[in-house]
């Protein structure tokens, strides 16, 4: 486990209570501690969208607050999922999900329901064999097609691709569809919360407080895609 990766397991450890953390792990963990006071807003945030849009994964809410802040330290799928994983194994059996069933696209689907597209995401893959590799299709293409409520076989015929590859962007579009109808409330809540850390002053609080108050009040609002 890189040191990374060791610092999004130990806050994922304190969130979950299983384990009393030394003074040593709390200075090693640099940044991201320093954001810790951001924590109660991420996980506000993580219950509001569970509550409105339901997630896609078994993950409670303290490993979807672990995915929001390693995508915003900059950490692939797989590293926060080692984090997840090492995590829960400390939990003692306490939680409902196995470690071994936790892995990259694991978080790939979690960050998508939180809203926290890459722009890898969006980056069409060639199919094997294309020597020219070319995209099978346009991701513009395929957004517009989700948009207008062509199902995933639908949009299939019609970009001449298959149907697996599709159903895996189009994943991507729907994220960014429903971001797009929410105003990009949720995404840029998470953001504010997590990369603020060098603000000082009630400035900062005030920000975080905004953020989380834009981003829920309309919690009511059924989003059907």
């Amino acid at each position: 486990m890189d040191e990374k990766t060791a610092e999004l397991r130990d806050l994922f450890v304190d969130a979950t209570g299983s384990e009393t953390v030394t003074e040593r792990q709390e200075a090693e963990r640099g940044t991201l501690v320093n954001r810790d006071d951001a924590g109660e807003g991420v996980r506000e945030l993580v219950a509001a969208m569970r509550e409105r849009y339901g997630f896609s994964t078994p993950l409670g809410d303290d490993a979807y607050a672990l995915v929001a802040r390693g995508r915003f330290a900059d950490e692939d799928d797989a590293a926060i999922a080692a984090a997840i994983r090492d995590g829960l194994a400390d939990t003692d059996g306490d939680s409902d999900v196995d470690p071994a069933d936790v892995d990259a696209e694991t978080v790939r689907k979690a960050r998508l329901d939180l809203h926290l597209v890459r722009e890898s995401d969006r980056e069409i893959d060639a199919p094997d064999g294309d020597e020219d590799g070319d995209a099978p299709f346009a991701y513009a293409d395929l957004k517009r097609l989700t948009a207008a409520g062509n199902s995933i076989v639908e949009c299939a015929e019609e970009l001449d691709a298959q149907p697996d590859t599709v159903a895996r962007y189009a994943a991507v579009a729907r994220t960014d569809i429903a971001s797009t109808r929410a105003n990009d409330r949720f995404r840029d809540a998470f953001r504010d919360l997590l990369t603020d850390a060098d603000i000082e002053g009630s400035l900062a609080s005030d920000a975080r407080e905004d953020g989380l108050r834009e981003a829920t009040e309309d919690i009511e609002t059924d989003v059907s895609l």
